[in-house]
């Protein structure tokens, strides 16, 4: 059979399926089974498919159709214009997230450089300031797409990339590799941001961004059957789904320093929760980031100053 027949037998599949994009995910398991670009595909549709690949393929669409996530088929799937190895073990990174990592590297690119004190993560230079190296927390960091867009993205940047989860500590670990950034990202296991306060850190901080489980548990029967296929531990966040960040908060206000910043995705009306529990506490500036969609995405907040105004090294 040819690309394009194959591509016609296994949208009519998806689509009898009842998936929202059956040609695209079409073309995205055939590139994945034959080794070849979407675009190769659409450019050539009249080449003959080797039979192996038409095999596979048609094995990957009947998984499709049963309800498996394409990026668990393919083993990757594209964040911020970056190619990320997920697995069953991590979230699958979505496009509404991008919103979060480019808002972050908004604020950090307006960051002007001011006078600092030491801290054992940074050096004087000369003039008695030191070279702007921020220093952000990835919390629940998942399969590492923030950690690793950041600082991809951010060409100072050293992230500390936390979950409470090895296994998809390891995903991450393979993409900061397979982009260069290893030497620029580092991974620690743990609940929050526990293992920076623990190890004496607090104060230190310039940014943390959070993709924390945000669903509230009794909406989880009422997801897509293909969001259940994702972890339960990243998506279910409790009573009101803010359990986790109410517990972030105190801990970012620790690890920050003044003027810091705090990012967090959230989902459709839960802004004014978040909003009213960072004015309640050691933020200023909260404020809401709605997605391309208009919907509700991205609360960011920065840590109060000293009373005396003066900002340290961020």
């Amino acid at each position: 059979m040819t690309g394009g027949e194959l591509l016609r037998q296994g949208t009519a599949v998806l689509r009898q399926a009842g998936l929202d994009s059956p040609r695209l995910d079409a073309e995205v398991l055939l590139a994945h089974a034959w080794g070849r670009s979407r675009e190769e595909l659409l450019i050539h549709p009249e080449q003959e498919a080797p039979e192996a690949v038409a095999r596979q393929f048609l094995a990957l669409v009947g998984q499709r159709a049963g309800g498996s996530p394409a990026a668990y088929l393919t083993g990757a799937r594209e964040f911020m214009s970056l190619l990320m190895a997920v697995t069953p073990e991590v979230l699958i990174p979505r496009p509404e997230t991008e919103v979060l990592v480019e808002e972050v590297l908004r604020w950090l690119a307006s960051r002007p450089r001011r006078p600092v004190r030491w801290t054992r993560h940074r050096r004087f230079s000369g003039r008695g300031t030191v070279s702007d190296q921020p220093l952000v927390a990835d919390v629940g960091t998942g399969s590492g797409a923030i950690a690793v867009s950041l600082a991809h993205y951010h060409l100072a940047v050293q992230v500390t990339a936390i979950d409470i989860s090895e296994t998809a500590l390891g995903v991450a670990a393979v993409n900061a590799a397979n982009h260069g950034l290893a030497d620029r990202i580092s991974f620690l296991v743990g609940d929050l941001l526990a293992p920076l306060l623990e190890s004496g850190d607090a104060g230190a901080g310039t940014a943390v961004v959070a993709n924390l489980p945000y669903i509230p548990s009794a909406a989880w029967d009422r997801l897509p059957p293909e969001v259940r296929r994702e972890p339960r531990l990243a998506l279910d966040g409790g009573g009101d789904g803010l359990g986790l960040y109410r517990r972030l908060l105190p801990q970012a206000a620790a690890w920050l320093a003044p003027g810091g910043l705090l990012a967090c995705e959230i989902g459709p009306g839960q802004a004014e929760v978040l909003i009213g529990l960072l004015r309640q506490d050691s933020w200023q500036q909260a404020r809401l980031i709605r997605d391309y969609r208009g919907e509700e995405r991205v609360v960011i907040a920065e840590k109060k100053c000293t009373p005396s105004g003066y900002i340290y090294p961020l």
